[in-house]
């Protein structure tokens, strides 16, 4: 594309497009844009408009289209073509810098990331003049400018808070600090004095405190990863300003609004970030410091008002408490029964209560509320914080702490009881308060591992928990409701199981609440449950005992999902997935209507997949009923096709690409219950597969190579005699999958199928051209992987074809070829194979080179015989060998960037292992040693003097074991 006038206008037009509600003039718009991106000059046009359009809205929108155009293109990855050319690479980097800084700040933000995308693949060693740079902003003083910078350092350096230690790391993070670490304390030294300057103007203020903010970011994500020498030289002056900066108070900096936190909150939440940082990680080095940081913060936390704007500020001021109260040489601070009672008084039960916006927040963003509460999202909500620090006192106080609380918690429930439609909130602190004192140790999903002797749990359920799930009406008191689930839920492991069983119909209750918490709260306890292990690794909860609620218990789930707000909701999804997994055979006199259910459900979010969880349950569940049905009845296979192939075509011909993996993946599960022939619907869709387009994206092929292993398995004739046509398709999707290191063994997979099922005079035209294009792979770059799944192909063709046809199509290609084959690779590389039935297929192929390949014998290939099944007895009895050439470890298979839909496996779709050796051998030593006698009752005398000679005594004996066992002799 020219850098002109015409394609500016062009471009315009199409960004306008896009953000056109109507989807009929927006997804052409996309698709368009899409078209155009791997065009020379395209990122340079959209840099052009974003600097020259006169409409802002143009302006921002080029922006992300920038943004978003960098993060899935900048990355080079091996084997793809780059997509985007080196001459506007260096363009963009000589002006975005520049751009971004002279950018209104929407815009500003959006190439800030861009370069922090761009820095995360090129910085240092590509983009080594970054940092100079940025660094000579400093002296422009202009604050639009340096917060510019700031924010780009930021984006660009924040990564240093949760990368793996490694040298390369620490070279980056050295050559930061170098050129970085004074510039930002001088720059902040500046500030500060400049705050003093303008103490009483609001304005220059709201800059400055922006720069102090992004300063106390970026002094974390620098010390992260270990105390720098310049910080600690020049602790005294950040101490000593982050000090003054968290008991400075100036009105010209409090805001009216009670939910927006203000410069100030902000400032102050990052300097307790910071702070909690070096107690816990440089507490020898801050020690002098932090008496007075301990004050100022619980001075901090006593006169701070409820209003959400604080709720940053009040939990990172008590998650800094909570970090220095369990360090044992802190313990000391604490200790005295004032001070706990004091803590416990002011700063955890106020912390602890459901205010006005937690109850709007329950009602009216029921989503983000269940983010927080359930997804442990909730890191910087008070409850959250002062739960944890309840947690870190009880490290050293359990007994005192227990027992200020045990006062608490008694006389809320009190009020609770004298008036309970008024005081429910005192109620819902007192069962928060003794979830957090029971819990001593959580894991990530929420349950708890190991709880406080002093609360008994069980008791506390039936008294106070109970009544509220046994009450008439289920949309009563939603608040209890859910602290009541999520009470089951947490202490699960703790609560007996008769209990479980008489809470799990009040659960199935509950799905029927209006509340979204409520109901969704209901869906994801009995999920959990239903994933309980009991004994022998079974469930906890069996299908037997679930029997009677089997009918109330889908209505409710399938009804929840019809409630306002839970259409697409994930919970209930899972839920249903684990109720089929769980009560399998049960659920099949309800599947006619369940398969409608969730067919109308997925053609309904295949318009607009915007839920990826709720998607892949989905896909899940259906699985899942194909499997239970089929399993019971296989004919009924048919009747999952005809409910389903309509909306499969709907998805496929729209290209909805979030749902194509799945859609494969459930059509392969299909395709491999019917036992003989490939229906006909199968047949029309067949070339349709082999098209390039599915091909280019990473999360199609997967499945797709699973797709095509189903067709060959199940009518390899039946493309033989009626597509013959589409074999080169066929072949030319493995020539593409072989030729990336990413997705060779995907081609390997398709091969091994084709080789195995298609009638042998079908391929026999192509045999000789496939072995060539392996060749050149092995050439051009020889993986591990790639030998792994070689040798177990070579050994695969070997056992369809026999041995003397694979030596024949080697030495066809080069003489000698064989020979070097076995020498150069397979020897020496046999024992990385991995996997039962990969070592078995070549196993039994090597046994067949050794005993039906007559060369082997008798020409210069004999001298190999006694090395090959050395490292045949080396393949049974020595360890794998699972090392991996040092440069191939950094080659991350996994690590496909862009924005492609990602394939996600569904787990019950899962593919049995397929052994194409079967019941043909079911030892593979004995097999050896009845193949040796076989051969040398053919020539008698020959096989012992081989062993004798050059076997060494350790495989001669292993050898003798598997005669023995065969019961054979070696003439």
């Amino acid at each position: 594309m020219e850098l002109s006038d015409a394609n500016l206008q062009t471009l315009t037009e199409y960004l306008k497009k896009t953000l056109d509600p109507d989807p009929a003039i927006r997804r052409p718009a996309e698709k368009f844009l899409e078209s155009v991106e791997g065009s020379q000059n395209y990122p340079l046009l959209l840099l052009t408009l974003l600097e020259k359009s006169q409409e802002n809205v143009i302006k921002v929108c080029a922006s992300v289209t920038f943004k978003n155009y960098i993060k899935r293109n900048w990355r080079i990855v091996e084997d793809e073509p780059n997509k985007i050319c080196e001459s506007d690479r260096i363009a963009i980097k000589a002006n975005i810098v520049p751009l971004m800084l002279s950018s209104p700040e929407q815009i500003q933000k959006q190439l800030s990331d861009a370069i922090s995308i761009i820095g995360r693949e090129d910085f240092p060693q590509k983009w080594p003049d970054l940092l100079t740079e940025m660094v000579n902003r400093f002296q422009s003083g202009d604050f639009h400018v340096i917060n510019g910078v700031l924010r780009t350092a930021h984006s660009l350096f924040k990564r240093y808070r949760h990368e793996f230690k490694s040298n390369e790391l620490w070279t980056e993070i050295k050559l930061v600090l170098d050129a970085f670490a004074l510039p930002l304390t001088n720059l902040f030294k500046a500030t500060i004095e400049l705050c003093s300057t303008h103490a009483n103007d609001a304005s220059a203020l709201k800059v400055l405190f922006s720069s102090l903010i992004l300063i106390a970011k970026l002094f974390y994500s620098l010390n992260f990863q270990d105390l720098p020498e310049f910080f600690e030289d020049n602790m005294e002056t950040w101490m000593t300003n982050f000090h003054s900066l968290l008991t400075l108070d100036n009105k010209l900096l409090q805001t009216d609004d009670e939910e927006e936190a203000g410069l100030l909150e902000l400032l102050k939440s990052q300097i307790c970030d910071n702070a909690a940082l070096y107690a816990q990680k440089y507490d020898e080095e801050f020690q002098p410091y932090l008496p007075r940081f301990v004050t100022a913060i619980w001075n901090l936390l006593v006169t701070t008002g409820q209003e959400v704007k604080y709720d940053l500020l009040v939990s990172n001021a008590i998650q800094f408490l909570a970090s220095v109260c369990e360090r044992p040489h802190y313990k000391h601070l604490f200790e005295d029964q004032n001070t706990l009672t004091s803590i416990c008084e002011k700063v955890i039960v106020p912390n602890m209560e459901f205010r006005a916006a937690d109850e709007e927040a329950f009602e009216d963003n029921s989503e983000e509320y269940i983010r927080r509460d359930l997804e442990g999202s909730d890191i910087d909500t008070r409850r959250r914080a002062a739960c944890d620090l309840v947690r870190g006192l009880c490290k050293f106080f359990e007994g005192p702490v227990t027992g200020i609380f045990s006062g608490y918690v008694n006389s809320m429930l009190q009020e609770y009881a004298k008036n309970p439609s008024v005081n429910w909130k005192h109620k819902d602190a007192a069962i928060y308060l003794v979830t957090s004192l029971a819990s001593k140790a959580q894991t990530q999903k929420l349950v708890i591992t190991q709880a406080n002797e002093l609360v008994n749990l069980t008791e506390f359920f039936v008294n106070h928990i109970q009544p509220d799930l046994k009450s008439a009406s289920v949309n009563e008191f939603p608040v209890l409701k859910a602290d009541g689930i999520k009470y089951i839920m947490i202490f699960r492991n703790q609560v007996p199981k008769e209990q479980l069983l008489i809470s799990i119909p009040l659960l199935i209750n509950h799905l029927q609440a209006e509340s979204i918490v409520v109901h969704t709260y209901a869906a994801h306890a009995l999920e959990r449950l239903f994933t309980m292990r009991g004994t022998n690794n079974t469930t906890l909860i069996t299908s037997a005992e679930m029997a009677p609620f089997v009918e109330v218990l889908l209505t409710n789930l399938f009804k929840a999902l019809t409630l306002p707000g839970s259409s697409e909701n994930e919970y209930i999804m899972k839920a249903i997935m684990r109720s089929f997994s769980l009560l399998q055979e049960s659920i099949i006199p309800y599947i006619p209507s369940v398969i409608t259910q969730l067919t109308q459900k997925l053609l309904a979010v295949s318009k607009n997949p915007s839920k990826p969880h709720f998607n892949h349950y989905m896909f899940e569940s259906i699985c899942l009923s194909i499997r239970i049905t089929c399993k019971a009845n296989p004919d009924a296979v048919g009747s999952f096709e005809e409910a389903l192939f309509m909306v499969f075509t709907e998805i496929l011909q729209n290209d909805v690409q979030e749902f194509i993996p799945y859609v494969f993946q459930v059509m392969s599960l299909l395709l491999e219950m019917h036992k003989n022939e490939i229906p006909s619907s199968y047949m029309a869709l067949f070339p349709h597969l082999l098209q390039p387009v599915l091909w280019e994206r990473t999360g199609n092929i997967p499945p797709l190579v699973r797709l095509l292993q189903a067709y060959l398995e199940r009518g390899a004739n039946t493309i033989a005699s009626a597509a013959a046509d589409k074999i080169p398709g066929l072949l030319g999707v493995f020539q593409k999958l072989i030729a990336s290191k990413a997705n060779d063994h995907q081609g390997f997979y398709l091969l091994n199928s084709i080789i195995e099922h298609m009638p042998p005079e079908s391929v026999d035209q192509y045999r000789k051209q496939i072995f060539i294009l392996l060749f050149q792979r092995l050439q051009n770059s020889k993986t591990t992987k790639f030998i792994k799944s070689f040798l177990v192909f070579i050994n695969l063709y070997c056992i369809k074809y026999g041995a003397l046809a694979l030596q024949e199509i080697f030495d066809s290609i080069q003489p000698k070829m064989f020979g070097m084959v076995l020498e150069k690779i397979i020897i020496p590389e046999i024992q990385k194979v991995s996997g039962q039935v990969e070592k078995k297929i070549c196993a039994v192929g090597i046994t067949k080179i050794l005993t039906e390949c007559p060369p082997m014998m008798d020409t210069e290939y004999t001298k190999l015989w006694t090395p090959l099944l050395q490292a045949l007895i080396g393949l049974f009895e020595l360890p794998e060998d699972d090392t991996i050439p040092d440069e191939e470890h950094f080659i991350d298979i996994e690590d496909t960037p862009g924005y492609q839909t990602a394939f996600s496996q569904l787990a019950f779709a899962g593919k049995k292992e397929h052994d194409p050796v079967g019941q043909m051998v079911n030892n593979p030593r004995i097999h050896l040693a009845q193949s040796l006698h076989k051969l040398s009752t053919a020539c008698p005398g020959r096989v012992p003097s081989m062993l004798s000679t050059s076997l060494n005594a350790e495989a001669l004996q292993y050898l003798q074991g598997y005669l023995q066992a065969a019961s054979v002799t070696l003439l």
